[in-house]
């Protein structure tokens, strides 16, 4: 018998492709890449690094709840910036969900371009207690 369950909710971007939003599988829930669409409208959040730093982790806070679980869960984050020069904005939104708590493991990477002109896209892994 397979321990995967697949994790969905409203509260987050609908899959745009062939992904779930979160799949949970060994005590673990591993999220999808979560870029800054806004759940309702579907369109990217306007702004810059901070105000889309702030909806992907809304979104991933969405996930998250849908499975029972909180920031405090998160094991490991990969954050994906398409100008690492913005990383201390995006750090000082990042760092705001974790107040408190302790922090994840996290890596961090340039990458050319994210889906839909996207800024930031971050993805965690959580424990299941």
């Amino acid at each position: 018998m397979s321990d995967r369950k697949i994790i969905s909710t409203k509260k987050a971007p609908g899959a745009i492709g062939a992904y779930s939003q979160a799949v949970q599988a060994g005590g673990f829930l591993f999220t999808a890449g979560q870029v800054p669409l806004d759940p309702v409208s579907g369109k990217i959040v306007e702004g810059g690094i901070r105000e889309q730093t702030a909806q992907s982790m809304e979104n991933l806070k969405g996930i998250l709840d849908a499975a029972g679980l909180g920031f405090g869960d998160v094991v490991k984050a990969t954050v994906f910036l398409t100008n690492l020069g913005e990383f201390a904005d995006f750090n000082a939104v990042y760092g705001t969900y974790f107040e408190n708590l302790e922090p994840p493991a996290r890596s961090a990477f340039q990458v050319v371009a994210l889906p839909l002109g996207a800024e930031v896209e971050i993805e965690m892994i959580a424990r299941v207690s």
